[in-house]
């Protein structure tokens, strides 16, 4: 219920934002709005004040909506009411209406950025998990537990800092994402400062982003090395009747080894029990209980996943509580970070969006409503301010998607105005007419790559 009310609040937040954007710029400009409505297909509610007035509606299909204005190439028009009619407007008025639909969705993520980094967030500590095994970070030499605490753009030099000094601090985990995704897709080395013994700065790692040409996918994180939150190998508590209580692990017990191996953090030690093979061997792990360091016998039993997946566990919770920070910024900071974040998101969906085009990323990451309900949901679980970064992330798609110049979006109306422009006359009915039987062809073609797409990540097939 929370996926499916956190969906319908998104869309209609967005679509609302978006239709006002044409509605207040068509009234600045003097033209009649006929119609105002959220959603598609049969009336559920209708406003009116007057029969000259605007007619708000919200309709059964909340999947989108639209501004209808007065028009003399749709309908008959007094000639006493002309002037108001859209298309009897100067050529730079259509284009201000046309455009800030979109705009009005870059100046509401803007906004959602910036009362969220006002509110503060709780984001994991930028603590390394166990990399990848293969990854970039393993390669590295990076290891579970070591913190980053700033991220330089180039390789380090003997003062300590980045080739060009555009070094950036790290906040949290969330933020590390962020600046290696935007490196990866600038195809850049980046230099990684560690915090040694409380040494902000005092180890440098390289990773070279070039290797991954762009390619920022599901799996980006990974190939990379982060695995997700760092935990200690803690033994939180022992299921009765499980391998750990038969071999005598007690929670609290905090694993140091498994079999002469040392484990650095909960992830490597879950993979190295879910990765036993013979039930009949034992494996030795070494744990420290109160202070003193004992062996033990482990025999992991084998079992099968949801995903039919034959793994061996031992019937324990592993893992310390992670630790957390409290990313929040000033009100004027709020503002700045709000621009640049919203500025940054937009730019990079439309270097994304370019790099599917020419086939140097891969259209599996494009996303349709089933993805964007499953976040949603997720996000608004997570909290207020989790739940506004979602929304103005949306909110920014939205404006790149619509600026595209195809037949039925805002850019498409946007590309007629600039044959006008150039042309001293609108195009013909007749191309007009067939541009919006291919635009709706390809919009279709999306939607149902879209639709796809999701279907197969809610399979795991993707």
């Amino acid at each position: 219920m929370t996926t499916v009310l956190s969906f319908l609040l998104t869309i209609a937040v967005l679509v609302t934002v978006h239709e006002w954007g044409h509605y207040r710029m068509a009234r600045a400009c003097g033209v009649r709005v006929l119609r105002f409505s959220v959603g598609f297909g049969p009336v559920l509610w209708r406003r009116q004040t007057h029969p000259e007035a605007t007619e708000w509606v919200v309709c059964a299909l909340p999947l989108g909506g639209y501004v209808r204005m007065l028009d003399s190439r749709e309908e008959t028009v007094p000639p006493e009411s002309l002037a108001m009619a859209f298309d009897h407007r100067p050529l730079l008025q259509r284009s201000m209406i046309v455009a800030a639909g979109p705009l009005a969705n870059l100046v509401l993520a803007v906004l959602l950025y910036a009362v969220a980094a006002w509110w503060g967030t709780q984001e994991p500590v930028a603590r390394l998990a166990t990399p990848a095994a293969g990854s970039l970070m393993e390669r590295a030499g990076l290891q579970a537990g070591e913190r980053v605490v700033a991220l330089c753009v180039g390789r380090p030099n003997p003062l300590g800092r980045g080739a060009d000094d555009g070094c950036e601090a790290v906040e949290s985990l969330t933020g590390l994402h962020w600046l290696l995704t935007r490196a990866a897709l600038d195809r850049q080395a980046v230099s990684l400062e560690l915090a040694v013994d409380g040494r902000a700065g005092a180890r440098q790692v390289t990773l070279d982003l070039a290797a991954f040409s762009g390619e920022v996918d599901e799996q980006f994180l990974r190939r990379v090395g982060l695995t997700g939150v760092y935990s200690e190998p803690v033994i939180q508590r022992v299921m009765d009747g499980g391998a750990a209580q038969e071999a005598g692990v007690q929670a609290g017990d905090r694993v140091l080894s498994v079999d002469g191996t040392a484990v650095r953090d909960a992830a490597a030690l879950r993979e190295r029990i879910r990765s036993h093979s013979n039930p009949s061997e034992p494996q030795i792990w070494l744990v420290n209980r109160g202070g003193r360091d004992i062996e033990l016998e482990v025999r992991p039993r084998a079992a099968t996943t949801s995903e039919g997946l034959r793994v061996a566990r031992v019937e324990a919770a592993i893992g310390s509580t992670p630790e957390f920070v409290t990313v929040r910024k000033g009100p004027l900071q709020a503002v700045a970070q709000g621009v640049s974040q919203a500025f940054e998101m937009s730019w990079l969906t439309v270097r994304m969006m370019g790099r599917m085009i020419i086939g140097e990323a891969s259209i599996r990451q494009l996303s349709g409503p089933l993805t964007i309900a499953d976040a949603a949901g997720q996000s608004a679980q997570r909290g207020a301010a989790q739940y506004l970064g979602f929304l103005a992330l949306v909110s920014v798609s939205l404006f790149v998607l619509n600026l595209v110049p195809l037949p039925m979006l805002d850019g498409g109306h946007l590309m007629y105005h600039l044959f006008e422009a150039f042309t001293g006359r609108p195009p013909s009915d007749l191309w007009l007419e067939r541009l919006q039987r291919i635009g709706m062809v390809l919009l279709l073609m999306l939607m149902a790559l879209a639709l796809t797409n999701d279907v197969m990540r809610l399979l795991g097939l993707n």
